[in-house]
């Protein structure tokens, strides 16, 4: 089953490849294959047949979803239509917004979910926000009650455009067969052109209308679909504005996040001429390969101590395709002369004020941006931060090394770096997991990374897996997840196995809401609460599911396990049962922070002796 499924994927891949596709990387304008058939066949088919017919018209070969009675007109449209579209079925409508938020950040194409009526589009929201603040591309189909029992209390009478309506740009209800090319055209170009979340909602009734009397104005077929990227150059003005300040600094430092990693090749350019350390924010992480002299690693409270070094002393900045949020983090104002590149110019100055705004993608801009800097031979200020760097890998070398029992977390993804091929794609949950993964998973080669970033939600991480493993089927996809974030829409490991998606997922399982502790002690000074967690043997749950399992709680053992894990085929668990004390400390902990563990720990932190000695223990390994 999954080969015929796979290879129908693959045949709308190919159908999308001989079109120019908008990517990211480079100005297009793409243009789909017209729809199928005149005017009138259009009117004879369903408007869900209309619908499905125009996603494939746009190029959409998958979209995820949970079945309902309030789409069943849909559904028999996409059974109709196996050979040239691929349904998903998740377990969650949640978690189809999430894949479908994956699949747009992993092919730079449209991710497209599909609910029911009331509560399953009322599931959807929470992945559609993570679309939202992570600037992808998606749109979300929801089934309505009768169109004539609407605002009548009928059963699943709820109002979905209303209740989207701050997620989506574009929200509307379709109402009847020739509403449909002019809705499905204006929301796809939508999510596109603004990198966000489209919404529309069909009544069930109207999803098996065939025919209506469309008004005199909608003349048939004058909709086009034609999306066009809102791409713009900034002038040789400000570009030449931008160069001088750059050209002027002697300590120079570059924030390159998600709007780089179609640019990896401008942002080291940009990096050798003007001898400037690289600082990743999470869902940049993938921007350059670790291993580069020019990086540094990340940044925040999951980031490392040289790049907080490398931004406490820059004095020029310069901020590509990043908004990321934590002011704490950046240059003091005033400290460092900074220039910005956005694709939206909203985002110019929002975090930092800047000198130089440059509008644009990121590619782009830097390729125009790149004749007009000149190479700056001081070399001491990178050559710093390199060698704080380089302490600050062996320290993780030292740390991901421990073979003391119990079992530390960053042990097991720091081995995992030795499984993990040169194009896996890894799919990051919420929590003190995503410390360890920030930290010691090493990007190299064409690797993929990302999480639910500005949004930051827990639960992410195995749908995120599923939408990877569908779009790329010959990839290896690993899902990183706590034991809180994995028992949200842990059913997605059953939607791993009905559709042999071969996704290793590593489980950290500590029994607790670990990043919730530890922020209720270092920035409240509030002792743990209803931070534990009822214990599951989730590799007993893995081989429930049809899945494979594997438990390991000895250090020793780690590596072997995951090289077995690792050889299995199909989607195989890895339980590690690690140290629930083992803090997940910043690169660089604050007197406040100190003093607010210090003060939790007073008023009667349970395990306060053992927090403490894992502390002072971490410390001195550090210095040692």
């Amino acid at each position: 089953m999954i080969s015929d499924w796979r290879l129908l994927s693959r045949q709308s891949f190919t159908l999308q490849s001989n079109r120019e596709t908008l990517d990211h990387s480079r100005d297009t304008e793409t243009e789909t294959p017209s729809c199928s058939g005149e005017w009138a066949e259009t009117m004879r088919n369903t408007v869900a047949d209309t619908l499905i017919e125009r996603l494939i018209a746009w190029g959409v070969d998958t979209i995820f979803g949970y079945p309902g009675d309030g789409i069943n007109g849909l559904f028999e449209a996409l059974r109709t239509r196996q050979d040239r579209i691929t349904f998903i079925q998740v377990r969650h409508e949640e978690s189809a917004a999430f894949a479908a938020c994956a699949y747009a950040k992993f092919t730079h194409r449209l991710g497209v979910c599909l609910a029911t009526s009331g509560p399953g589009g009322l599931h959807l929201i929470n992945g559609l926000y993570d679309a939202k603040c992570d600037g992808q591309p998606v749109l979300a189909i929801t089934g309505h009650t009768y169109h004539d029992l609407i605002g009548t209390h009928y059963q699943q009478d709820v109002d979905l455009n209303k209740a989207l309506v701050d997620v989506a740009a574009y929200n509307e209800r379709i109402n009847g067969p020739s509403h449909v090319l002019n809705v499905v055209d204006v929301a796809i170009k939508t999510a596109l052109a603004r990198r966000t979340v489209a919404h529309i909602t069909i009544p069930k009734d109207v999803q098996e209308w065939t025919d209506d009397q469309g008004s005199p104005a909608n003349i048939p077929r004058h909709s086009g679909h034609l999306a066009s990227e809102a791409l713009p150059l900034p002038g040789s003005a400000l570009l030449e504005q931008a160069a001088e300040i750059i050209n002027a600094g002697s300590k120079v430092a570059i924030l390159a996040g998600r709007g780089c990693l179609s640019a990896r090749d401008e942002i080291l350019q940009l990096a050798e001429k003007v001898g400037a350390p690289i600082v990743k924010p999470l869902l940049g992480k993938a921007v350059v390969p670790d291993d580069n002299p020019y990086t540094t690693g990340g940044i925040g409270l999951l980031g490392t101590a040289p790049s907080q070094e490398a931004l406490a002393e820059c004095d020029t900045l310069i901020i590509a395709g990043t908004s990321f949020p934590y002011l704490e983090f950046y240059p003091k104002p005033g400290q460092a002369k900074a220039v910005q590149i956005d694709l939206d110019p909203v985002r110019i100055g929002l975090r930092y004020p800047v000198e130089v705004g440059l509008v644009g993608h990121c590619p782009n801009v830097l390729r125009a941006l790149l004749p007009r800097i000149k190479v700056n031979t001081n070399r001491s200020f990178l050559e710093k931060i390199q060698g704080q760097t380089k302490d600050w890998n062996v320290l993780m070398d030292k740390r991901g090394s421990r073979m003391d029992k119990p079992l530390k977390p960053q042990v097991v993804v720091h081995q995992l770096n030795d499984v993990l091929a040169s194009d896996a794609i890894i799919c990051c949950d919420t929590g003190t997991v995503t410390t360890w993964a920030a930290r010691h998973i090493r990007i190299k080669g064409d690797m993929q990374f990302s999480a639910s970033g500005t949004l930051a939600s827990m639960g992410n991480a195995l749908p995120y897996g599923v939408g990877a493993a569908v779009a790329f089927p010959g990839r290896q996809v690993v899902c990183i997840v706590g034991d809180g974030g994995f028992t949200m829409l842990m059913g997605e490991l059953a939607t791993m196995v009905k559709y042999q998606l071969p996704v290793k997922i590593i489980l950290l399982k500590n029994d607790l809401l670990g990043m919730i502790k530890w922020e209720q002690l270092a920035f409240e000074g509030n002792p743990e609460f209803g931070v534990q967690l009822q214990p599951i043997d989730f590799a007993l749950y893995a081989k429930a599911c049809g899945a494979t399992g594997y438990t390991v709680e000895d250090p020793a053992q780690v590596g072997d396990v995951l090289r077995q894990a690792f050889a299995q085929p199909g989607p195989v668990l890895v339980q590690a049962i690690i140290d629930p004390l083992e803090p997940p400390l910043p690169g660089s902990i604050t007197l406040q922070q100190a003093m607010h563990v210090a003060e939790a720990l007073v008023r009667g932190q349970k395990d306060r002796w053992d927090i403490l000695k894992t502390i002072v223990e971490n410390k001195i390994r550090e210095i040692v």
